[in-house]
């Protein structure tokens, strides 16, 4: 509680403060008393004769005006606590044994006042100073005595007495100084204490926050106690909603478990959002037996294992797609060297099937190689009103489309930020998909250009008046090597989409 001195100024702690102005304060009220029972009931001492009470009435009255000092300076001047200490201690000493003389010796009782200033100064003071203060006040009892025996005849007994009182000084002082040893062990260990378990909690706070699951605390009704912003955020959870009415399928889950507790997870919807969660209930050991509740978007676990296995397989294919570009090279030129010869029809069939395979493996082999470069990219401002009439043009022409089977509308700014190599790319490849499954009538292909609900975005539609995609197939479409064209490659839109993700983190 005490830190050592730091040039000559002693640093108490706060509660050493307050102890000491609560010594303080009892002395003045002790002092209060003794001055207010001197003026007023002088007949409560009958030891005194009127001469020893005005003495008495005297002594109270210095002994409260020092005790209002040290009160005010204790409150005032936060410095020298020792010495503010040790002056009110031997203020005490003198003036308890100055009234021990005028009242009649320690038979008058007022010598147990000085135990309990000493206990007080043990609780308070440091170390040496408390047996300091016990050896003045035996001093000053047995100066007194001495005093008094050299004035009267010798008393044996008052002298034992004082040696009794003599040792209870010390008696007291060392208990207390050890009691009070103990008290700032234990204070000390409590303050550590409450600073680890703040770091704690703060620690622990912040991670629950950071989650990217969702937790809930719910009382064994069922009623929200906690929850972190991942949850509020899943479960659209504000405003003093609680689980019911944010998800029944939840609510119904969490009265199953109460009902059956086991380890299983169960699936619930949001109908807010249409977010389908996976939700764990783990019962805590807290007085309130509250339930923890962890919730995971099933949606961003598929995202996760989709990310994992196409990582997997992008390696895979680029690794085949290095090792079996040199055969396949060299099995087109001897193809072309073949074609120079003619050997017939059959030959010639035979050789075109060879030609048109190994043409369409190495697109297959270029489309793979390039998912491995999508991210080299070179943004730039791309004017679409000047960009995609040129585009159009150049497709019309590469495909002998007439005129009017792609229309181009524009609206809004129609600036955009893109890698143009790749824009050029992911535009041929929903354009070509466009025009395979149109009619390839005028207006069959629309290319819809407007800004976005954003400030800064614009949406680009490619719009054709085919039959669309399946059901049962529009959740594969966008996976590698999935088609539904006997000549396609399956790496278009999954082609499209990565570097579509990817120009939109960059940005």
């Amino acid at each position: 509680m005490l830190s050592t001195p730091e040039v000559g100024i002693e640093r108490f702690s706060e509660t050493h403060w307050k102890s000491l102005r609560y010594f303080n304060l009892y002395r003045f009220a002790v002092a209060l008393l003794l001055f207010c029972s001197a003026l007023l009931y002088p007949s409560a001492f009958p030891v005194l004769t009127p001469h020893q009470g005005l003495q008495h009435l005297m002594l109270a009255g210095i002994y409260l005006a020092s005790t209002a000092l040290t009160v005010i300076v204790a409150y005032r001047h936060r410095q020298h606590a020792s010495m503010q200490l040790t002056a009110s201690v031997m203020v005490d000493v003198l003036v308890m044994t100055l009234l021990i003389h005028v009242g009649g010796g320690l038979g008058s009782g007022l010598g147990s006042m000085l135990l309990v200033t000493l206990a007080g100064a043990g609780l308070v003071g440091q170390g040496r100073l408390v047996l300091f203060y016990a050896a003045m006040a035996t001093l000053a009892v047995l100066f007194e005595q001495s005093y008094r025996a050299l004035q009267n005849d010798f008393d044996a007994a008052g002298f034992f007495h004082a040696g009794v009182f003599s040792a209870g000084f010390f008696a007291v002082a060392v208990s207390a100084r050890l009691l009070a040893r103990r008290v700032i062990a234990n204070e000390v260990l409590a303050r550590q204490r409450g600073v680890d378990l703040n770091n704690q909690t703060v620690i622990s706070q912040r991670v629950i926050e950071e989650m990217q699951d969702g937790v809930l605390v719910l009382s064994s009704d069922g009623q929200v106690r906690q929850s972190n912003p991942r949850a509020r955020q899943l479960l659209a959870l504000h405003g003093g909603k609680g689980i019911s009415e944010c998800s029944p399928e939840l609510a119904q889950g969490f009265v199953n478990w109460c009902q059956n507790p086991g380890e299983e997870a169960a699936l619930v919807n949001v109908p807010a959002s249409g977010i389908q969660l996976r939700a764990r209930f783990i019962r805590t050991v807290s007085t309130e037996n509250d339930v923890l509740v962890f919730l995971e978007d099933i949606g961003r676990l598929q995202e996760q294992a989709r990310q994992i296995k196409l990582a997997a397989l992008g390696r895979l294919t680029a690794n085949i797609a290095h090792e079996i570009r040199n055969p396949l090279s060299a099995i087109s030129h001897a193809g072309e060297l073949l074609r120079e010869e003619r050997r017939g029809q059959l030959y010639e069939r035979l050789l075109r099937i060879v030609l048109d395979n190994a043409q369409r493996l190495e697109r297959i082999v270029s489309d793979i190689l390039e998912l491995g470069r999508r991210d080299r990219s070179y943004r730039e401002r791309i004017d679409l009103r000047e960009a995609l009439p040129l585009f159009i043009e150049e497709c019309r022409v590469k495909e002998n489309l007439p005129a009017d089977v792609v229309r181009l509308e524009l609206s809004g700014r129609a600036i955009l930020c893109f890698d143009r190599s790749h824009f050029h790319q992911v535009l041929w490849n929903l354009l070509g998909n466009a025009l395979r499954h149109s009619q390839r009538a005028a207006g069959s292909v629309r290319l819809l250009v407007c800004d976005a609900r954003a400030d800064d975005q614009l949406e680009l539609h490619v719009i054709d008046d085919g039959q669309g995609v399946d059901e049962a197939c529009r959740e594969q479409i966008f996976e590698p090597f999935f088609t539904t064209h006997h000549r396609g490659t399956g790496l278009g839109l999954f082609y499209c989409t990565r570097v579509v993700r990817s120009e939109w983190r960059a940005a």
